[in-house]
């Protein structure tokens, strides 16, 4: 009658235990346990320990883990497998690797279970090859992974860019057939093609999926092609959710809107923005907000970023980065070094992104007081070994005409990139320093740093300001060799002959080039010939461009002051007069100037 008593206790006491687990209520639960059945001095059982230290897996109940595992021992219940696959789990969430890993090799007998749970704890904490060879070896023994299994792997495959053994994992899924078909494997093989930038094999999988895809696939799949730069593609799978009755989440709706964005589709982002609100996304953080910022930013549509900017209720530094970028981008430099102080009034931390958006304003505004202040804050907040930041502020003291700070960033710089040293190639040679500029690309190229497209054009640019015709004749000869140039080498390049006085050299360029000339190229022509008294020429080429561009009023212009210059007065008001009736009106140019770190503009 006593042991009937008891075991009806412990099935209550079991069934209560387990109901606690379930509900994750763990620490009640190891309350229950120390109040009811430890103080009483009665052990648990195999029945109740798997539970019972499914409890422990935080770090801050570790310690009854490890009394619990002390119980297994003396009591023996380690020969029900459920319990030592409990303990393995246990360590393994405690981040104890190598006692996970330790009990695992003590275990004379194992099943699928045991090695889920060490494979899935190799996978979470960045262990590739380990999760692999035991994956081999589960294989070897003749058990079958699990598909949420397989999903963790390819999931560790996609973040440590291991390409091959993604597909070589995916293959095995195919060929071997037990492996069951998984909505979340589905999904994560979708995700790792994505980001392997093979947008076709994504989607084949995708389609492929034998049952309906849920919110969670489609929403990587979108995310994936907008990763991907395949816009279209991305908002053609969008369309093709909500044509089966698939709702989008919050996720999906970050995942689509930069495809708007870059696309400009003011209409269809505004459409996302309604839906948010009506389902109550707009309420459920500020990631959606910063999005939003984003995409109307992109858009051109500063007043709607502003809006949602002051309604926002979080402003952390990412938002207001946002914010910044956007009016940087929409050259309103003096409204963002507004936002900026504001920014530091509110006691928010400028991080690596608001600097480079602060030292791009500077550039624009060549102002130089206002990018040493900018400086403080990188030194300040320790951002002067940011490859990125190192870059943009050679670009901003270059543009500012302080070639000595430039070159001093550059020689400080522990890390240069191609980009690092055009920057200050650049700088040399927009300030009329073409020897300098020369030296430095020799230097780079003897210490074998890759020469891009924008490098040659720093160089031909340096050579085109301080007339070094010869040297940039040989080194154009030598990037068409290379094939590295584009219609703006060509543009630099007829520049630097035209103002040489081999206009017609140039011309026969411009005949032969494997593109088609832009605007640049036929001023740069125009502009060489009026210097050098070509007038009927240089008439000819602006009636070329007139024809091709006949809004653009700055051809007009150009066509009165060649006639003028050559003396022809009444051709030259005829063209002012046609100006008038088309109502083509130049848009007048200014000047800045920095006074007492105040900025001064003048027509």
């Amino acid at each position: 009658m006593h042991r009937l008593i008891f075991r009806r206790f412990e099935s209550t006491f079991n069934a209560r235990v387990k109901d606690m687990v379930s509900k994750q209520l763990c620490a009640q639960t190891l309350a229950l346990y120390k109040e009811e059945l430890h103080s009483s001095g009665v052990h648990a059982d195999a029945t109740v320990l798997p539970s019972l230290i499914k409890a422990c897996s935080s770090p801050q109940t570790h310690f009854v883990g490890l009394q619990l595992h002390s119980i297994v021992i003396k009591s023996g219940s380690d020969s029900d497998l459920a319990v030592p696959n409990s303990l393995i789990s246990m360590y393994a969430k405690s981040m104890y690797i190598d006692s996970a890993c330790k009990l695992f090799d003590e275990m004379p007998e194992r099943d699928t279970i045991t090695y889920n749970t060490l494979i899935k704890c190799y996978s979470e904490n960045g262990c590739l090859s380990e999760a692999m060879e035991l994956l081999k070896e589960m294989y070897r023994q003749g058990f079958v992974p699990k598909p949420e299994l397989i999903a963790k792997v390819i999931w560790l495959c996609t973040h440590t860019g291991d390409i091959k053994l993604g597909r070589a994992i995916h293959g095995l899924v195919i060929v071997d057939g037990r492996v069951e078909s998984s909505i979340y494997l589905s999904t994560a093989l979708v995700d790792f093609y994505m980001k392997s930038n093979e947008s076709l094999v994504a989607s084949r999988v995708f389609c492929l999926m034998e049952s309906k895809p849920e919110v969670v696939s489609w929403t990587a799949m979108i995310s994936g092609c907008i990763s991907n730069r395949k816009y279209e593609m991305g908002i053609h799978y969008l369309r093709r959710m909500l044509s089966q009755g698939q709702k989008p989440n919050r996720v999906t709706l970050l995942g689509i809107l930069p495809a708007f964005g870059e696309l400009g589709n003011v209409k269809c982002g505004k459409e996302i923005h309604g839906y948010a609100i009506r389902h109550g996304y707009d309420d459920s953080g500020h990631h959606l907000a910063d999005a939003l910022i984003e995409f109307y930013g992109r858009c051109g549509k500063r007043r709607y970023a502003r809006i949602i900017f002051k309604q926002s209720r979080v402003k952390d530094v990412v938002m207001w980065s946002s914010i910044i970028g956007i009016h940087v981008r929409g050259g309103v430099q003096g409204e963002t070094m507004k936002l900026f102080r504001l920014m530091r009034v509110e006691g928010i931390e400028p991080n690596s992104v608001t600097l480079l958006a602060m030292i791009s304003c500077c550039s624009s505004l060549a102002s130089l007081s206002h990018g040493q202040a900018i400086h403080t804050y990188v030194v300040k907040y320790g951002f002067n070994s940011d490859l990125y930041i190192g870059n943009a502020l050679i670009d901003m003291y270059s543009k500012c005409g302080c070639l000595k700070a430039s070159h001093q960033i550059f020689n400080e710089m522990g890390v240069k990139d191609p980009v690092s040293w055009s920057s200050l190639i650049s700088g040399y040679g927009i300030h009329g320093h073409g020897e300098e500029a020369l030296q430095l690309f020799d230097e780079m190229r003897e210490r074998k740093i890759e020469v891009d497209g924008i490098t040659w054009l720093a160089v031909l640019s340096a050579c085109n300001h301080s007339g070094l015709v010869e040297e940039g004749e040989k080194l154009f000869k030598h990037a068409v060799e290379v094939d590295a140039i584009g219609v703006e080498h060509y543009a630099c390049y007829v520049d630097l002959l035209g103002r040489s006085g081999k206009v017609e050299k140039a011309c026969d360029m411009v005949r032969k080039m494997p593109v088609k000339p832009s605007e640049k190229i036929w001023s740069s022509l125009v502009s060489a010939c009026k210097v050098h008294g070509k007038f009927e020429l240089a008439e000819r080429l602006v009636d070329e461009m007139i024809k091709s561009e006949p809004e653009n009023p700055a051809n007009y212009t150009l066509l009165s002051m060649i006639r003028a210059e050559s003396g022809n007065w009444v051709k030259a008001e005829e063209v002012r007069r046609l100006m008038r009736i088309q109502e083509l009106g130049k848009r007048s140019g200014f000047s800045k100037i920095e006074v007492e770190s105040e900025l001064a503009r003048g027509m």
